[in-house]
């Protein structure tokens, strides 16, 4: 009941009756998700200028002579694989030609590559159980629109991202972000080889910044791997 009594107050259901008190906690938890998940897309809202997504992977048993598992995550400005939008490949390189292991962030126009950057540890995933955590940024800037790998970390790659590696940008006359949808980089994400070797992969939280401050922030747990029935 304190749970409840606590979440109310962060929804702002004031005054608690006995009715509202009989919510579950489970459902204030979720009512307040998707008030934050909705949040950036209203029309009132502050100008977005930078989004943030946690990811985390976690890897069962890597193949190191089929290059086996392949993961990509992306994120757009507008949620559209025709438009603009950033990908970022783990243990494989797909532009401009393939290449086994390390990890590459890619800018993606009118359903072309403009950009590539890649990490300069390119070695192939091969420690079992392993756990990899990254953030994926995505800014405006000086009349640009950026993206970026940072704050990662993991067994066969160390840290990486945030050394001056792991970006791409280009000009752009957006003056928000606020189109961005944490549901469409669920969506298009995925293990797009050997998902029998990856125990998990989830996009653990998303948070929208305007100028000068955090302004909201969503921590649903999307699982994108597996698959959910």
């Amino acid at each position: 009941m304190s749970c409840c009594r606590e979440n109310a107050r962060v929804l702002g259901r004031y005054p608690l009756t006995d009715q509202s008190l009989r919510w579950s906690c489970a459902a204030i938890l979720t009512a307040g998700m998707l008030l934050l998940a909705v949040k950036p897309v209203a029309a009132d809202y502050p100008t977005i200028v930078r989004v943030e997504e946690d990811w985390e992977l976690v890897v069962q048993l890597p193949e190191v002579n089929t290059d086996a598992p392949q993961v990509t995550c992306v994120i757009s400005p507008g949620g559209d694989l025709f438009g603009i939008y950033a990908s970022f490949e783990l243990n494989h390189h797909t532009q401009p030609d393939y290449a086994a292991g390390g990890l590459q962030l890619q800018l993606w126009s009118d359903g072309f590559p403009i950009a590539t950057s890649a990490s300069p540890n390119q070695t192939l995933l091969q420690q079992e159980s392993e756990t990899i955590r990254w953030t994926q940024r995505m800014r405006l800037h000086e009349d640009r629109l950026k993206f970026d790998v940072i704050n990662g970390t993991s067994s066969t790659w160390g840290d990486f991202g945030g050394q001056g590696n792991l970006k791409v940008s280009l000009p752009t006359e957006l003056h928000t972000l606020a189109g961005y949808q944490p549901g469409f980089s669920a969506d298009h994400s995925g293990v797009g080889y050997a998902g029998n070797r990856v125990t998990s992969l989830k996009l653990r939280e998303v948070r929208w910044y305007s100028a000068t401050e955090l302004e909201a922030r969503d921590t649903t747990d999307r699982v994108v791997h597996p698959q959910q029935e």
